[in-house]
């Protein structure tokens, strides 16, 4: 669905675990590519991408993440997971890709270029590219927990550079009953759910090491988190994602 029209989370954390699979600090391997979904509960296009996308989420290689809009709302059903910040981050992308108009399903590979989420060949194909291109991930991030803190590290670019550290925490699992709009009747398993987005720290291109309070990350909640290495124009638009890892947070 077109639209010419843009991250808060609750849970018990008891331990912190690197993964990018369910691996230990410094052995996750550098993903190939971040995939950015931007979807609807409320958006009769939206299933099949939702479908392709967690199928993406699955991936060892890929940092997947879902960000649920809210312009759909007025249909008839207001979307679980949707926020104003999300619909934000969306828009703040088109006008980073001279859009004149956000729609849903999007993807965005990369913060580099956008597509269709339904177009799993697509979105398969840019990754691929990317990776072959230098448009892939191209800065080690990692981080682990420590005590009261979680240690970010950051590798040293290729040219000097800045970009913003990024923590996106989302809800790995989220599944909705649907029971009106243009999805009425759908029982849906939405995955990799972002609730809230916040930027902890800038990268001057150099290898820099980052702290951030469990406390802070516990008061967000949710079962994981995403560390993205993005640049951020003048403007405060979102760019290339240079950059990327994944935490896990389980709760007993």
């Amino acid at each position: 669905m077109r639209l010419n029209p843009i991250f808060a989370l609750t849970a018990a954390v008891a331990s912190l675990l690197l993964a990018a699979g369910t691996t230990g600090a410094g052995e996750a391997a550098r993903p190939r590519a971040v995939v950015e979904l931007f979807t609807s509960q409320g958006c009769n296009s939206c299933p099949p991408a939702d479908k392709v996308f967690a199928g993406l989420a699955g991936r060892p290689d890929v940092v997947a993440l879902s960000y649920h809009v809210d312009y759909w709302d007025y249909l008839g059903w207001r979307d679980t997971l949707a926020s104003e910040a999300n619909t934000a981050r969306q828009r703040a992308y088109g006008r980073s890709f001279g859009d004149r108009s956000v729609y849903t399903p999007q993807a965005v590979v990369n913060g580099r270029v956008h597509m269709s989420g339904a177009e799993g060949g697509g979105i398969s194909q840019a990754i691929d590219r990317m990776a072959g291109s230098g448009e892939g991930m191209s800065v080690d991030v990692s981080a682990a927990y420590s005590g009261e803190s979680v240690v970010i590290r950051l590798g040293a670019g290729a040219q000097a550079a800045k970009a913003h550290v990024v923590m996106a925490y989302f809800a790995p699992e989220s599944t909705v009953a649907i029971d009106r709009g243009e999805n009425s009747g759908r029982t849906v398993t939405y995955r990799n759910a972002v609730r809230w987005v916040q930027t902890v720290g800038m990268w001057h291109g150099e290898a820099e090491r980052l702290e951030v309070p469990v406390a802070e990350m516990a008061m967000r909640g949710a079962g994981g988190c995403a560390i993205l290495l993005q640049k951020v124009d003048r403007e405060g638009l979102p760019g290339p994602i240079l950059g990327a890892a994944l935490i896990s947070m389980t709760g007993s």
